[in-house]
């Protein structure tokens, strides 16, 4: 059982920039393909980013593309989520997640096994 915990959200002005962090508690951690998502209040929980478990191949939301950048080390099963540019329309909270160990990456939440407690990004116009 993956145990994934999310930080680095807050508040921030728009064109700021922000890290998230996601922490996973096994070593399996290495071979899960990693996602990040997005919730913001009466809307459903939607795709951000997603990346390999190697690391090789990334997918990003047509939303961020060019401004978030998701990355990762499996030597310290530490994920993360830069976002530039930030927009209020960017306000949300935000959640990492896994999938099964050498599973593809996927965009789909349903597609994910494991999931953080979600971080919340406040973007102020």
């Amino acid at each position: 059982q993956v145990q994934l915990v999310e930080t680095g959200g807050g508040l921030v002005q728009a064109g700021g920039s922000l890290r998230l962090s996601c922490a996973a508690s096994e070593r399996t951690y290495t071979y899960c393909p990693m996602g990040w998502f997005r919730q913001a209040p009466g809307k459903e929980r939607e795709f951000v980013a997603a990346i390999s478990w190697r690391g090789r191949t990334t997918y990003y939301a047509d939303s961020v593309k060019g401004r978030f950048t998701i990355s990762r080390d499996n030597t310290l099963n530490t994920g993360w989520l830069q976002m530039n540019s930030l927009k209020p329309e960017d306000t949300a909270v935000y959640y990492c997640a896994a999938r099964a160990p050498y599973d593809n990456i996927g965009r789909l939440p349903s597609e994910y096994n494991y999931w953080g407690q979600g971080t919340q990004v406040t973007v102020s116009s």
